[in-house]
């Protein structure tokens, strides 16, 4: 069994260029009774609001989309190297069409009934704070638009706040 202790935000000593963009993460929304979660190599972290928060975007069409719409929290989920096949099965097999979670081999905990996965080296317990969808019209290098938005299916953000941070602890003893 993983124990993890609850630590600041702040104490994270990791890049998140790297955490997000290089490791990726898993964004996991729901509940007790079902969950669905996702890889993610964009967002960020920071402050906005007076608070600590994420930064997630979610693309119209994806699965957690609906979990993270109909709930209040969600978590975000970092794991080691050696988790990176199971992220890329995460980010490339819909939870629609089969149980992913359960076939990836990652064990689903809670925290005040926001799951997240007890194999993460981190993870971040976020409540939504702000929400809309991206708009085509605002990017200004149009070639963003053509290269990641072909379809004009449009990434909805997500600002939300911090609300708990835990790290892998040792054992009690």
């Amino acid at each position: 069994m993983t124990y993890f202790k609850e630590i600041s935000p702040e104490s994270l000593r990791k890049n998140t260029f790297q955490m997000i963009g290089k490791e990726w993460m898993l964004i996991t929304a729901g509940d007790e009774n079902k969950a669905n979660a996702m890889t993610a190599s964009w967002g960020g972290l920071g402050v906005m609001y007076g608070k600590n928060v994420a930064f997630t975007v979610i693309r119209p069409q994806r699965y957690t989309k609906e979990f993270i719409d109909s709930h209040d929290t969600f978590s975000l989920n970092f794991f080691e190297k050696e988790h990176k096949n199971v992220l890329k099965y995460m980010g490339s097999v819909s939870g629609r069409e089969e149980d992913k979670i359960a076939k990836s081999g990652l064990t689903l905990a809670f925290s005040d009934h926001t799951p997240y996965f007890n194999e993460a080296r981190n993870v971040l317990i976020c409540k939504k704070l702000f929400q809309q969808t991206l708009d085509g019209d605002c990017l200004l290098d149009e070639r963003l638009s053509r290269s990641w938005y072909p379809n004009k299916d449009y990434h909805t953000l997500y600002i939300s706040e911090i609300l708990k941070a835990y790290k892998v602890a040792k054992q009690p003893q």
